[in-house]
């Protein structure tokens, strides 16, 4: 009979086996490989970024990468930040690589993340992107801003419904910062509800009521049709969070992700999406309910099921879910981190404020609630505080990657091989001082007259070329009015030292902003 310690030396072997293979897999035939590849020119982001994924994936964890990026591209232009993965520091890479015309490709990222049906942020080959651009360009072409200005109108009115019951005496002369008992709203809670019940009408014609009712729960529906109630946001956000710590490893994502519901802190996040899912099929299925009834709504989604001639685009029902799906979600999220980051930088910026309130109060009228968006549409200096805003944090500031065609690509003055994952992030771009001088500041100046103009070409919130968000225009609507509208009719204040928090996923989350507010006296 085999004693404890005759078992553990015979076992010794085989463990010592196991330990050899990790090795040899994982550190001395990745380090083979680095010490062959084309691709050691290009300087590390970390000691092993050259060899492995897990550096970057290590700072994805820390939840502020592209700002360590930026400050480690003052030093390199151009950062190897995975075996097969470079970011580029300078807006000159910004046109060779998401510029009309550029011979790169969305990479394999948005393949691995998508679901059964691709929409389209996330198709991959260029003809079927067309395709869905084709479809989708009239739902979001600028003619149909005048149609849906009411929408949004509506969903500002009631968020000043919601303000004016939480108003407070003016702040005492002398007094910079307020009681604690006066901060009476989270202002990033409410435009997250006004980003959700905006997005909503404008996509499917629903009501959600998030600003009426002052919380986000609503009813959401499984595919086998039984319904129940979730909250939105807790539904929205955590799948892009563990989709954010996890992707970088295309090879292994799949393995790493089922792997990673083992520890209770991810299989939580994953969890989510059947939440969010949910919602979205109810969304889609009410809303297909109606449409089959008859009612012709002007939305988005008609614009999917039909064309302007009132044809049928006869889409896959899963297809329609998907684009319903990324409208929803990137059609609310970085709408409302928007519009919290640029109110921040007005509160934290008080001489910029004051001149943006004389611009406004100068076209509306003094008892004005809504902003009329034929009024503030063209106002530079509002413009260039929301542009501002938009550069110094923009909404997603991660590098949105691509893929270098099979025969590679002069990328700056650097020849980058084929095949390999490239990118610019938008907050590093946004940083480039030869463009940007002092760009860490909140100016919103330098978006003024022809200067401000030639800005716009290394303006990357919205990315560019062919794949350039398609919902800008109506982002710019729901900005413009409802900043308008606020400034016009409120004063706020932060209390003292407040720094917002910001979370970096795939699109920079923010923290709570509690505010005092009160209502001007206008003369």
């Amino acid at each position: 009979m085999a004693t404890p310690a005759l078992a553990m030396l015979a076992a010794a072997p085989y463990a010592t086996t196991l330990a050899g293979l990790f090795v040899a897999y994982f550190l001395v035939y990745p380090f083979i490989v680095y010490l062959r590849d084309s691709m050691r020119k290009f300087p590390n982001m970390s000691l092993f970024s050259g060899m492995s994924h897990i550096p970057y994936m290590i700072l994805a964890h820390g939840r502020a990468r592209s700002t360590h990026l930026a400050k480690l591209h003052k030093e390199y232009p151009v950062l190897r930040t995975g075996p097969n993965a470079l970011s580029f520091g300078s807006v000159q890479a910004i046109k060779p690589i998401y510029g009309h015309g550029t011979p790169c490709t969305k990479d394999e990222l948005y393949e691995i993340t998508a679901g059964t049906h691709y929409h389209l942020a996330d198709v991959i080959d260029k003809p079927d992107h067309a395709r869905k651009r084709k479809v989708l360009s009239s739902a979001y072409a600028l003619k149909n801003l005048e149609n849906w200005e009411h929408k949004v109108a509506d969903k500002v009115q009631r968020l000043i419904v919601q303000f004016d019951k939480r108003c407070t005496a003016p702040l005492p002369k002398g007094q910079t910062f307020p009681d604690p008992k006066d901060l009476t709203i989270d202002y990033r809670a409410w435009t997250n509800f006004f980003s959700l019940d905006a997005i909503a009408d404008i996509g499917v014609s629903e009501r959600l009521g998030l600003l009426d009712q002052g919380h986000d729960r609503v009813v959401a529906q499984a595919k086998d049709g039984t319904k129940f109630e979730t909250s939105l946001r807790d539904a929205l956000y955590p799948i892009a969070r563990k989709q954010s710590l996890l992707v970088w490893d295309y090879d292994k994502y799949h393995l790493i992700d089922k792997l990673s519901n083992l520890i209770p802190y991810y299989k939580k996040m994953g969890d989510a999406s059947f939440y969010w899912d949910a919602v979205v099929l109810r969304r889609a299925a009410y809303r297909l309910e109606r449409y089959r009834a008859g009612e012709k709504l002007d939305d988005f989604f008609q614009a999917l099921m039909e064309d302007k001639n009132g044809s049928p685009n006869n889409l896959e029902w899963g297809e329609i879910i998907a684009e319903v799906n990324i409208m929803m979600n990137a059609g609310s999220v970085t709408t409302a981190i928007a519009v919290t980051n640029v109110l921040y930088q007005l509160l934290k910026n008080p001489e910029t404020l004051a001149k943006l309130q004389e611009e406004v109060d100068g076209v509306l009228d003094e008892d004005e609630i809504v902003a009329s968006y034929d009024k503030v549409k063209h106002l530079p200096y509002l413009r260039a505080c929301l542009d501002e805003s938009l550069r110094l944090f923009p909404p997603t500031p991660q590098g949105l990657t691509r893929k270098t065609p099979p025969e590679g690509i002069w990328i700056m003055d650097y020849f980058v091989p084929g095949n390999t994952t490239v990118a610019v992030s938008s907050l590093v771009a946004h940083r480039d001082e030869s463009v940007f001088p002092d760009a860490e500041r909140y100016i919103p100046e330098r978006w003024l007259g022809e200067k401000g103009k030639e800005l716009q070409s290394a303006f990357l919130t919205f990315s560019a070329g062919a794949r350039g968000c398609i919902g800008r225009n109506i982002s710019y609507l729901e900005q413009t009015v409802l900043i308008a509208s606020v400034v016009h009719r409120y004063d706020f204040a932060l209390p003292c030292g407040f720094e917002i928090k910001r979370e970096e996923t795939l699109n920079h989350l923010l923290g709570e902003m509690p505010v005092k507010l009160w209502r001007r006296e206008l003369e």
